[in-house]
């Protein structure tokens, strides 16, 4: 059984900021953004966590792992160097999109993303050393067959990126819809989803329907493991071993650490 910790990232009064007291160069508010994911990929990383973008103002992170030191610690840094502050909601649970609500509700609660009143807000609860397993993060990391083949050295870019986009809009809803897991394009032809405790033919259907629906053939490795970096390190390897024997699911896990749907 899984067990994720999500933690929800939120940009302080980030919208009114940047029109205040004017409108900010577009650029200089993309450096700025991509500079601070920069900086909490580093944070997070450094302990084992992963950190995705979404829509830059809000991220979320996977933080098995992280506890509340960590979190205060990651708002001090974030604080003294730049211009804006963030707040953190935390939540846990077996399916990675409840975890990702509690820890939206936390923050929810303690204001609007744009009260100006609002800041540095802390809430949510951390998986304690007693309460963590060797199996509390399902990491799944899709690549498309072929992307190289069939759209970079095919297509334009803008057109190589709606395919690969189509592939990963389809991948994201289904597996949220199906199974409450989150997926996150990060670069490339890679995404990589943090999951509940599934098997390999709830890996199987959802590249199946990917290829129904947009028309994009995903392969996909799986492991579980106590951080989200040891999990994606052994799903890395699965994916590898996907391209090596052809296949389309590889998965790690024990038979016993999988929770079989018997309806």
């Amino acid at each position: 059984m899984t067990n994720s910790q999500l933690t929800l990232v939120q940009i302080d009064n980030y919208g009114p900021w940047t029109v205040t007291p004017e409108p900010r160069r577009e650029m200089d508010l993309q450096t700025l953004q991509s500079r601070l994911f920069a900086d909490l990929a580093q944070f997070v990383g450094s302990r084992d966590g992963y950190v995705f973008f979404t829509r830059f103002d809000n991220m979320v992170a996977i933080t098995n792992g992280l506890d509340r030191d960590d979190h205060e610690l990651l708002q001090a840094s974030i604080g003294n160097r730049y211009p804006v502050t963030i707040s953190l909601g935390t939540g846990i649970d077996a399916s990675p999109i409840e975890a990702l609500e509690t820890a939206t509700a936390g923050l929810q609660r303690a204001g609007s993303a744009q009260d100006g009143d609002r800041r540095e807000v802390l809430a949510g609860e951390y998986l304690s050393g007693s309460r963590r397993t060797p199996d509390d993060v399902q990491i799944a990391h899709f690549d498309v067959n072929d992307a190289t083949g069939k759209y970079t050295d095919r297509l334009n870019e803008f057109d190589s990126f709606i395919r690969i986009e189509q592939g990963y809009a389809t991948l994201m809803r289904y597996l949220r819809e199906e199974h409450g897991a989150l997926s996150f394009f990060v670069g490339g032809d890679n995404i990589i989803s943090i999951c509940p405790a599934m098997d390999a033919d709830d890996y199987h259907r959802s590249i199946e329907h990917v290829e129904s629906e947009a028309g994009v053939e995903l392969k996909v490795g799986v492991s579980a493991a106590e951080t989200p970096h040891t999990a994606g390190m052994a799903a890395k390897h699965a994916l590898e071993e996907c391209r090596h024997s052809g296949t389309a699911v590889e998965m790690t896990l024990p038979l016993e650490d999988v929770e079989i749907a018997t309806d």
